[in-house]
């Protein structure tokens, strides 16, 4: 296999400067720069790269653990985490994992292995106690609240945030009130559960397990919550929708079932997706692509040293008054 001082022979310049080509450092005038490219075609050279990454310690690469790439509010998280890493030069390898706890101890092991710098966690199942430990060998950036962990973290307050919107839909009249969630026993949803009947105990109104809707992630989710609302004898009023494209779903399929957006029932969304724009969907925007921004610049200061201890950074969120309520 060919090697740096044969290009540097062949091109007529120093293995230093080949060096800097290979590497692209500045500083190389450009006849040099042209003799070591043609040199590297004629030689047919590739770099090895596991021998790049030993010596210099790091591979330039984050993983990026999430459970689904198929799903709204992951894509807009890595957008903002890709949009980073394409500034710093800096490749993503992208695990999904679907909550799946050994999966996730696989991603973890990687940057054990070191296989990647960093990881960001968009969302997971095991324990912070399970992954805390795996910080001794590289920076792990978690999009959700980490707590007391040594695990850097990006979030949103998600009491604040539902309460918020339990509190828009009081004030203009709601009272039978339901919602949409994900995962019924995440701590996000549990957090949301927790506004929501906080909200409704200060108006004096019952919780109803029965107006609330879990495993709601896609548009589909959205029309089969439609179908159990029309089967109801009592229904809610006004529905709080964990994501944009669910409340998508339930508003169509409203539509078709002759249901009036908002008379008949309000609609609140979330995340502020391009598909709350088109169906004008009041919703509550939780700056998805801030987070994954913040997350990946947070990741790169540790990796850097730039930062050496755990950072916690709670991001803001705005509410979207459109027409569906």
């Amino acid at each position: 296999m060919p090697n740096i001082k044969q290009i540097a022979k062949i091109a007529g310049v120093s293995v230093s400067t080949v060096s800097r080509v290979i590497n692209h450092h500045a500083y190389v005038s450009e006849d040099k720069r042209r003799a070591v490219m043609e040199a590297i075609v004629q030689l047919n050279y590739s770099r090895n790269l596991n021998a790049v990454h030993l010596s210099k310690g790091k591979t330039n690469i984050i993983g990026v653990m999430v459970p689904s790439i198929n799903h709204a509010y992951f894509s807009r998280l890595m957008e903002g985490i890709s949009s980073e890493a394409l500034m710093k030069d800096y490749q993503l390898m992208v695990c999904q994992t679907n909550y799946n706890p050994i999966s996730e101890g696989k991603v973890l092991d990687m940057l054990k292995m070191k296989q990647m710098d960093g990881i960001i966690i968009g969302s997971k199942t095991l324990a912070w106690e399970q992954i805390e430990p795996f910080t001794e060998y590289g920076p792990i950036v978690a999009c959700e609240d980490a707590g007391t962990s040594a695990i850097s973290s990006v979030y949103l307050d998600h009491y604040d945030c539902f309460r918020q919107g339990m509190r828009y839909l009081i004030e203009r009249g709601h009272r039978q009130i339901g919602f949409c969630l994900g995962r019924a026993d995440s701590a996000n949803s549990l957090k949301r559960r927790r506004a929501y009947e906080d909200a409704l105990a200060a108006i004096h109104e019952t919780v109803r397990e029965e107006w609330m809707f879990y495993q709601c992630l896609r548009i589909e989710d959205g029309l089969a919550v439609v179908h159990q609302w029309l089967r109801m004898r009592e229904r809610p009023t006004a529905l709080l929708v964990t994501s944009d494209q669910v409340a998508a779903g339930i508003i169509t399929e409203a539509r078709k079932n002759g249901i009036r957006i908002p008379e008949d029932l309000a609609v609140i969304g979330f995340d502020n997706q391009p598909i709350a724009q088109v169906f004008d969907l009041t919703t509550i925007d939780n700056q998805l692509f801030e987070m994954g921004s913040a997350a990946f610049q947070m990741a790169y200061d540790h990796i850097t040293k730039k930062r050496t201890k755990p950072e916690n950074r709670e991001l803001g969120y705005l509410l979207i008054e459109r027409s569906t309520v």
